[in-house]
């Protein structure tokens, strides 16, 4: 069950980073902004955003195999879609509607591990989970940058595709089926769920970290590609094997906060994160290697910590939860893109740095705060 989580997970984020480490690529053959160029990613994110919550009470009510299956076709048939267009909008367009689809291998796949794995458990377990995610990101990122020349971004797709069938296939047909979801609305709304204080604290925590996390990557290859840096797309690309880092860190991340609590390992992640940021403002391509390093390794303690944390308080709705969960958590990641983009039109990197550091304070004094109630 393990394998065929992970796999399917991987694949399933290998398609939403694919146009990353291209963006310059696609400024200049589609001839817009940086900015622009960026919806490619954004549009993605907030497509999952938006559908997180309908799949997450799917999750409740529907047999996980019928929404893996959906999920996986629909994201595969807009994968290939990105691959043929020659239109920008149609790009993103069909961006967005494989976000839209996302959630159905992700957010019921999360919940699926919160109904069905023993609670002793359950932090290793979404640890590992975190570590299919950084996987995949991985993957994209090096299909799109790397293992594709990046003027054939379009055959990463192609094989994203593929990929995701793959993996889906053999989910569908061998996954244990698990608990039997619930066929009604009995459980706690979202509505509830928002209504306790603490959860909704929580759920603010992936808000924040992926807020820079996403906008951090997303310009870092408009960063290294001007002075004084002038590296190539390969080159680039290279850079985003600091998010290994992450498969390491995530089931790490789990036994740390068994080990010192959930609170005072975001407390922990969110400084280190906030160092590592300010190190990139140092033009030494050795210097931004490790900073990248530590910038991975404080953004996935906080995540691992917070889904972890989350996924202990919630006893009922697990589905609901964590739909919540990625809701914010992919918010703040097309949030971060969108207004970081103006930061980074007025401002550069420094300003994508600063408003980063202000931002980490958000899930660095929630883990404070949690720490107390521990």
């Amino acid at each position: 069950m393990q394998l065929l989580v992970f796999a399917l997970v991987a694949a399933a984020f290998a398609n939403v980073y694919i146009t990353q480490p291209v963006l310059p690529v696609l400024q200049q053959e589609f001839g817009v902004s940086a900015s622009r160029a960026s919806l490619t990613m954004s549009a993605v994110i907030f497509g999952m955003a938006l559908a997180n919550l309908p799949f997450g009470a799917l999750a409740d009510m529907v047999a996980v195999r019928w929404l893996i299956l959906s999920g996986g076709l629909m994201v595969a048939i807009s994968g290939l879609i990105c691959a043929l267009t020659r239109d920008f909008w149609l790009l993103v367009a069909a961006r967005w509607l494989q976000g839209l689809f996302v959630p159905a291998l992700t957010t019921c796949l999360a919940a699926y591990l919160a109904a069905n794995v023993p609670p002793a458990r359950l932090n290793v377990v979404m640890g590992s989970y975190v570590s299919a995610t950084v996987a995949g990101g991985l993957g994209g990122r090096l299909l799109g940058g790397f293992i594709h020349p990046p003027l054939h971004w379009r055959y990463a797709f192609v094989t994203a595709a593929v990929g995701v069938l793959a993996a889906t296939l053999p989910a569908v047909l061998r996954l244990p089926a698990g608990h039997r979801p619930r066929r009604t609305m009995t459980a706690h709304g979202f509505r509830q769920i928002l209504a306790d204080a603490r959860t909704f604290r929580l759920l603010l925590v992936p808000f924040g970290a992926f807020f820079v996390f996403s906008s951090s990557f997303n310009y870092l290859p408009f960063y290294l590609a001007g002075p004084p840096f002038f590296a190539s797309t390969q080159v680039i690309t290279l850079f985003y094997l600091t998010y290994l880092m992450g498969i390491i860190i995530g089931p790490l991340a789990g036994r740390l906060s068994n080990r010192i609590g959930n609170g005072r390992a975001m407390m922990a992640g969110a400084a280190v994160f906030a160092l590592a940021l300010l190190a990139t403002l140092v033009p030494i391509m050795l210097v931004i290697v490790l900073a990248l390093l530590g910038i991975c390794l404080g953004f996935f303690t906080i995540h691992a910590a917070a889904a972890g944390a989350l996924n202990r308080l919630i006893t009922s709705s697990q589905g609901k939860a964590n739909s919540l969960y990625v809701l914010f958590y992919y918010l703040g990641g097309a949030l971060g893109i969108t207004l970081n983009g103006a930061a980074y039109n007025h401002l550069g990197w420094p300003g994508v740095v600063g408003v980063g550091i202000l931002t980490l304070l958000l899930p660095g004094s929630i883990g404070w705060v949690e720490q107390q109630e521990e």
